[in-house]
């Protein structure tokens, strides 16, 4: 018996679309990331991209629990004094309210090149209107797999 690794031709893609209305946001990445990574086919090779592409829509509609959209995101632009912050409710209120989903996802990743690589097949939308009709993606239900992916509002 051999350990079966994957090369690039025995990598098969699949597209899927996910609607994040009411799904718990850490819920949410981390059934993301698994997809993204390939680790639910059982041909998963880890230094290889062997997941799906993955469509997100609704992302401005995702639930957090407790007091998670008070929670500030930091970031530094550089300068003496350039600490910034906005709350998560901030960023949802604001123009791109699809980076809280993105920003989740990619810290669920593992910090390396291949994760950057992965990043890519991951498309998120702030509504329900998205562009990849021509790649017939599958619907993936995540709020029937567990009945704590939900909160209502």
């Amino acid at each position: 018996m051999k350990t079966f690794s994957a090369t690039p031709a025995d990598i098969d893609k699949t597209w899927i679309i996910i609607d994040a209305e009411g799904v718990v946001l850490g819920r949410l990445a981390s059934i993301i990331a698994t997809r993204l990574r390939g680790k639910h086919k059982p041909s998963f090779t880890p230094h290889m991209d062997c997941g799906d592409n993955v469509i997100v829509i609704n992302a401005e509609k995702v639930q957090m629990t407790g007091k998670k959209r008070e929670e500030m995101f930091y970031w530094h632009t550089g300068h003496p004094g350039g600490i910034k912050e906005r709350t998560k409710q901030m960023i949802l209120d604001g123009k791109h309210p699809e980076r809280i989903v993105t920003q989740a996802v990619k810290r669920m990743l593992p910090g390396n090149r291949l994760s950057r690589q992965i990043m890519t097949n991951l498309r998120v939308y702030a509504g329900t209107e998205h562009g990849h009709e021509a790649q017939s993606p599958v619907v993936l239900d995540v709020k029937s797999m567990n009945s704590k992916n939900t909160r209502s509002a």
